[in-house]
């Protein structure tokens, strides 16, 4: 029998005794008007969903920002499942919400999806709808900002326009080589009407790593727009991969970059060349911690090319993939760690999305490819870094010294926690030195989630919580401490106060018991 939480014991769980967050009989009033007739009616040139899912959607769509949680919830309550929450939160997103300028700022709505169900999937039962009431009341804000931007709205597909199935993927990579927005629509909207899912995604891992704009979020899309309709279903495909392809067009305020010579596109016009000089081999090679290391102080000081340079070298030398991932994973928090911001904390984010394409495409080009791309971005991130704040801090990895806590085991983690609120690389020293010592990653992982839900107040608290507890399995046990120390910088402490979500989805179980729903 699950126990009652006030508010009171929903705020008061938190570090204090490693305990995390549970719900019990708790929900929302249920006593909100119904959406009317008037407004489920549907504007002919506007894509629309499938049947099942178009009430949900515009739901979301339609209620206001300050009645949806309670909505959301009553329908919940009704029976509504995980699935088609989530389904009718990334619709929602992609109908609503223009990758325009960037494929970012407001179009985050769409990217943190993934990250929220994430987060839902590593949480304990009772916290699980957290994440996604979350994420629900973010989209009203990025929907918001995109109609003060001009109200874009994904429109109808032009049936006439479309190739037929069998000169589909051939439309669509000639379309998305010319960058021909109009052509690359019809196209990727008859290769998902008739094409399999792993079929067009060999040909997304691709496109979303070929260039540099948007720090990364393109790469980021794709690996999200996977992994969400993986869990929601094929049946919702058609406009999320039309929004994708959309997407990872984006250049916005440059000419074609298919008739011009500009700087996000040249790893990738120099990186088809280099792939060719890889030994088919290249996967067979054996472990090596000093070719990471090699390659990690490359990334620290040599330039895209050069950094693209050595991963083809240590893979003629038979060092193993994982030695090279290794040493981009520790990369990337390494410069979240030397220089904690927006710029570094996307470098993390980007290389999960690749390392996850790297693990999902069947293509041995690609796969090459993505090694290369990952590789020279992280330069590029270093020097973006540099030309917007200034020289990263001296400390890097070999350089960081465990500093022991002056409590062991929950007191040590609450320590922890709360130094990296006053400084942030005591707070790593001290990480490095509870790993190597008897703590264990998973403790410091659930401290570190519980407070991205209760403190966490924007996307890239979700998308960076997720990436980096996602990767550190990844990396390989020796090094694996490292990297969860670098990585702590830009994770939330527990001396900040608890996001405004949270105080009211906690008010708001209080009003009405209900049975809790499961997922």
């Amino acid at each position: 029998m699950s126990a009652r939480f006030t508010r009171r014991s929903f705020l008061g769980k938190s570090l204090a005794g490693g305990a995390l967050l549970g719900l019990g009989d708790v929900g929302f009033l249920d006593r909100l008007r119904p959406v009317g007739a008037a407004e489920a009616r549907l504007d002919p040139s506007i894509v629309r969903f499938d049947p099942s899912i178009e009430p949900l959607v515009r739901l979301l769509e339609d209620t206001p920002r300050d009645r949806l949680i309670e909505e959301v919830v009553a329908r919940i309550k009704r029976g509504v499942g995980y699935r088609d929450i989530l389904a009718a939160l990334l619709l929602a997103g992609v109908r609503n919400v223009q990758p325009r300028p960037s494929v970012g700022f407001k179009f985050h709505a769409v990217l943190v999806v993934n990250s929220a169900h994430l987060a839902s999937l590593s949480s304990p039962v009772g916290m699980r709808w957290l994440p996604i009431l979350w994420a629900i009341d973010y989209f009203k804000s990025s929907q918001a900002r995109d109609v003060e931007e001009g109200n874009w709205t994904m429109r109808a597909a032009d049936e006439s326009a479309m190739p037929s199935p069998s000169r589909a993927r051939e439309a669509f990579t000639s379309a998305m080589d010319r960058w021909d927005e109009s052509g690359v629509d019809a196209a990727v909207t008859a290769l998902a009407r008739h094409s399999g899912a792993s079929e067009i995604f060999e040909l997304f891992f691709r496109y979303g790593a070929r260039d540099f704009r948007s720090i990364g979020h393109k790469a980021i899309y794709v690996a999200n727009s996977w992994r969400t309709l993986n869990c929601i279903g094929w049946r919702h495909a058609e406009p999320v991969l039309r929004s994708l392809a959309y997407a990872l067009l984006n250049h916005h305020g440059e000419d074609n970059p298919s008739k011009s010579d500009l700087s996000p596109d040249r790893p990738w016009r120099r990186n088809l060349e280099l792939v060719r000089s890889i030994k088919p081999e290249w996967r067979a090679g054996a472990p090596d911690d000093g070719a990471t290391a090699s390659l990690l102080s490359t990334l620290r000081t040599g330039s895209d090319e050069d950094a693209s340079r050595q991963v083809v070298e240590l893979l003629g030398r038979g060092c193993s993939p994982a030695s090279i991932w290794d040493a981009m994973l520790l990369g990337a928090a390494e410069l979240v760690m030397r220089k904690p911001g927006i710029l570094t904390l996307h470098a993390a984010t980007t290389t999960n999305a690749l390392r996850f394409a790297f693990e999902t495409t069947a293509d041995d080009e690609t796969r090459r490819l993505l090694l290369l791309q990952n590789a020279a971005f992280l330069p590029l991130f270093r020097e973006a870094a540099i030309r917007r704040g200034g020289e990263l801090d001296a400390t890097t990895i070999e350089k960081l010294q465990p500093a022991e806590p002056e409590g062991s085991g929950r007191a040590a983690l609450r320590e922890i926690f709360a130094d990296l609120g006053r400084d942030r690389l005591a707070a790593t020293r001290k990480t490095l030195a509870f790993l190597r010592g008897a703590g264990q990653p998973d403790e410091l992982i659930n401290a570190a989630r519980l407070l991205v839900f209760l403190k966490g107040d924007d996307a890239h608290d979700y998308k960076y919580s997720s990436a980096v507890l996602e990767d550190c399995w990844s990396v390989s046990g020796p090094r694996r401490d490292e990297f969860v120390a670098a990585s702590m910088s830009l994770l939330r402490n527990s001396g900040e106060r608890d996001n405004s979500l949270v105080e009211r989805v906690s008010a708001a179980f209080e009003r009405v018991p209900a049975r809790t729903r499961k997922l």
